[in-house]
This record gives structure tokens, C-alpha cells and sequence, in this order.
């Protein structure tokens, strides 16, 4: 499948190495401002090449928008963009047409449909992200009017964790890293990493403030699990956590129960969700992705001949993916809310006479 949500469904079409990457993002209701340049700098956080951390495949990233938006309001109807490729050097990959690189989705494409592009991974690459950010940006907008504010920052590369969570700082850093205090070292990781022809894994913590007590949708559209599986959609993540996530596991129900008062409640280590509903606390979401498969080491593989062979990588590539996936992680955290929040809205019937009644 290529559409994501319910109410809200974003579809994306485009390959890595092909002419254009976009998306139809269906559902946004008639008359939201949409701001042109808010969306641009959304897809300039993404962007590749912005500095020797990430890859070296310079992309413009611009974006135009083909339908859905009338003197700059959103029309209610499918709000469709596009974004060009221009920076493709599609011969890097002439070396790998009829082998499986370890790590992507090669193997798997190949055995599934009997063909692949092997041009950058084709629909596989986390290229495709674009689209999504471009998508998730008039989702945060959206949100914006409701209040709704979302946050993201790596808070950790090659096992070295941050304690910090400052996401002004993520703002300002080229690596989005949440802890300025371990930020030089969790560099010097992806340095060595990238100077040794290998990669490393991250973790990406992302929040969401302000939203509402009520989204969700037991027991087969929960809150917590779309955004697992927005999250475990994005290229190369491996495992989610929800609020305290796997360190829940290993606390006694009196330590782990957030108690209630008339205030609210004394701790989020439900991270916002009870019963896959929000809770009005903080969303907290933590994305785990592994080390990028491309790499420039020799390896070991076998070809579309059933052949084994070792080869070498060309290419540009990033030498930790978790980066640049901080913003997407953003992008697929405002799709879903956004797709609740509209989903919610016809629960109760003092809504519709609201609505309908005034």
C-alpha cells in the first residue's frame, strides 16, 4: 500500500532516481492557510547534503503544489504536489543492476514483484520521505490551529545517549541532537563511522504538545499503535517506543501507574496514551533506526543468478540515517494526529449539533 490514514490519507508515488518524487494528501478541510513557505522549509530540514554528516547528493528539494489550494486556502479537495529530481548519478549503481545489496530491500523487492529499480533502491530509498514531509507540513499547520505543536531531535547515535532534551537546541544543531552536551562525541561516532566506509544507528525522540484527551480509536485504530506503524513505516526504523517504552518493563505497577490529580497527572510514563486514547499529556515517541545498509566496506553477496560474489558500494550516502529521519519522524507524527483529530470529531452528538446546529 501506498496511502497512509483514514480520514486523512496521504499518498505517495516517485522512485529515487526517477524524474519526480509527491504526493495527494485527501481530507484537509476547506479554508486552512496554506503557507507555501512553511512547507519549503519543512522539506529544507529534510534535504540532503547540508553538511559532511549526511550525504553528499545535493537535491534542491522544491515543491510545487498541482491542486487543492485557491488564493493560497486550502479548497477541500485533494491537495496534490510535486517535487523534481535533479541531482541523480544513477551509473553509481550500474555495479549492483544484478546483485543484492545486504541490508536493503533488494532481495525482497526482487522476490515479491520480479523486478526492481535498482537506481538508489528505487521506491525503497528513503527519497521517498520527501514526499511525506511535504504532506506531514500542511498536517502541522493544520494542527496549529488546534494548538497542536510537534517536536522531534535525536537523542542518541552509536549507543551514546543524551540525558538533555532541549529542542531549541535540536533546532539550531546541523545534527538535530537533542543533548548539546554528548553532541561532539555522537558526531565524532558518525565521523569515524563515515572516515571507516561504515554507518551507524540512532534514536529519535519526538513529542507532540497540546493535544486533546479523546484521539484514538479502540480497539483496532489506537493512537499509540498508528503511530507505531507510521513510525515503523519510515526507512530503516527498526522498533518504537511509546513513553518509558521497554524501561516500563522493568518497573513495579505502583512506580510505572501515572497517578492523577485535579492538576493532572504526576508523571507521562504512559507517554500520553491510556487505552490507545490521548490523555492530554505529552505525546512521546521514541523511533530506533539502524545503521545504514550502504556502505563502503567489501561484502558478501549473491546475484539475481544465484551467484556469490563480494563487491564494493559507489554512491552517496548517508552515514547515519537517524538524522535527516528526525524530521520525517515529525511528518508521520502530525499524519496521524491529524487524521484522529477528524476522526474524533463525530464521536459525541453535542459535536454534530455544534456543527450542524450552530
Amino acid at each position: 500500500m501506498n496511502t497512509f490514514g483514514k480520514k486523512l490519507t496521504l499518498t505517495t508515488f516517485g522512485e529515487s532516481h526517477g524524474k519526480a518524487l509527491g504526493c495527494i494528501l485527501d481530507g484537509i478541510p476547506a479554508g486552512l492557510v496554506i503557507d507555501e513557505d512553511f512547507i519549503q522549509s519543512e522539506l529544507d530540514r529534510r534535504k540532503p547534503g547540508k553538511s559532511k554528516l549526511e550525504t553528499g547528493r545535493k537535491e534542491d528539494d522544491k515543491f510545487k503544489i498541482l491542486s487543492g489550494v485557491f488564493e493560497g486556502l486550502s479548497t477541500g479537495t485533494p491537495i496534490a504536489m510535486i517535487i523534481f529530481n535533479t541531482n541523480q548519478k544513477s551509473k553509481d549503481y550500474t555495479n549492483v543492476k544484478d546483485l543484492f545489496r545486504p541490508g536493503h530491500a533488494d532481495f525482497t523487492y526482487f522476490h515479491k514483484y520480479g523486478l526492481r529499480d535498482y537506481r538508489g533502491g528505487g521506491r525503497s530509498s528513503a527519497r521517498e520521505t520527501a514526499a511525506r514531509v511535504a504532506g506531514g507540513a500542511i498536517a502541522k499547520l493544520m494542527l496549529a490551529e488546534l494548538g497542536i505543536s510537534i517536536q522531534s531531535g535525536v537523542c542518541e547515535v552509536d549507543g551514546i545517549k543524551g540525558e538533555i532534551q532541549d529542542f531549541n537546541h535540536a533546532k539550531t544543531s546541523k545534527m538535530y541532537a537533542l543533548d548539546p552536551q554528548v553532541e561532539a562525541a555522537q558526531e565524532e561516532a558518525i565521523l569515524k563511522a563515515k572516515n571507516n566506509h561504515d554507518s551507524v544507528g540512532g534514536v529519535v525522540l519526538t513529542t507532540a504538545t497540546g493535544v486533546p484527551i479523546g484521539l484514538g480509536e479502540p480497539l483496532y485504530y489506537k493512537l499509540d499503535a498508528i503511530l507505531a506503524e507510521a513510525m515503523m513505516g519510515i526507512n530503516a526504523a527498526k522498533a518504537v517506543e511509546i513513553g518509558d517504552g521497554v524501561a516500563s518493563t522493568h518497573l513495579k505497577g505502583s512506580e510505572n501507574n501515572d497517578q492523577l490529580t485535579l492538576e493532572g497527572f504526576n508523571s507521562n510514563h504512559a507517554g500520553g496514551i491510556l487505552g490507545g486514547i490521548s490523555n492530554g499529556d505529552t505525546i512521546i515517541v521514541k523511533t530506533h533506526f539502524k545503521p545504514t545498509p550502504s556502505i563502503f566496506k567489501t561484502q558478501h553477496t549473491i546475484t539475481t543468478q544465484d551467484e556469490e560474489l563480494d563487491f564494493n558500494l559507489k554512491g552517496r550516502h548517508d552515514p547515519c540515517v537517524a538524522l535527516r529521519g528526525s524530521v520525517v519522524c515529525e511528518a508521520m507524527m502530525a499524519l496521524t494526529l491529524a487524521d484522529m483529530s477528524l476522526l474524533n470529531m463525530g464521536k459525541k452528538m453535542e459535536h454534530l449539533k455544534n456543527i450542524y446546529k450552530g
